[in-house]
C-alpha cells in the first residue's frame, strides 16, 4: 500500500481511531527518536534569530507586552 493510499484510508476513519492510530504511529517513532543532531547544522542554526539591534531591557520587553496585549483586546 502506497503513502497516498493509506493516508486515503486514514482519512476515512472516525476522529477516535484517527487519535489511535497518531497515537500508535507515534509510539512506533519513540525508540528511534534519538536525536542526533550534527555539528554543522547547529553552526549554521547559530544566529538564525540575530538582530544588529541590541537586546530589549525588561521595560521594553514588558512594553512590547503590554501593547501585545492592548492589541489583542481591542
Amino acid at each position: 500500500m502506497t503513502l497516498s493510499e493509506v493516508r486515503d484510508q486514514a482519512l476515512k476513519l472516525s476522529a477516535e481511531d484517527r487519535w489511535e492510530l497518531i497515537n500508535t504511529l507515534m509510539r512506533s517513532l519513540q525508540p528511534s527518536s534519538q536525536l542526533t543532531v550534527k555539528p554543522q547544522l547547529v553552526v549554521s542554526l547559530i544566529g538564525i534569530a540575530k538582530t544588529d539591534a541590541p537586546s530589549p531591557t525588561d521595560e521594553g520587553v514588558q512594553a512590547m507586552l503590554d501593547e501585545r496585549l492592548v492589541k489583542k483586546y481591542s
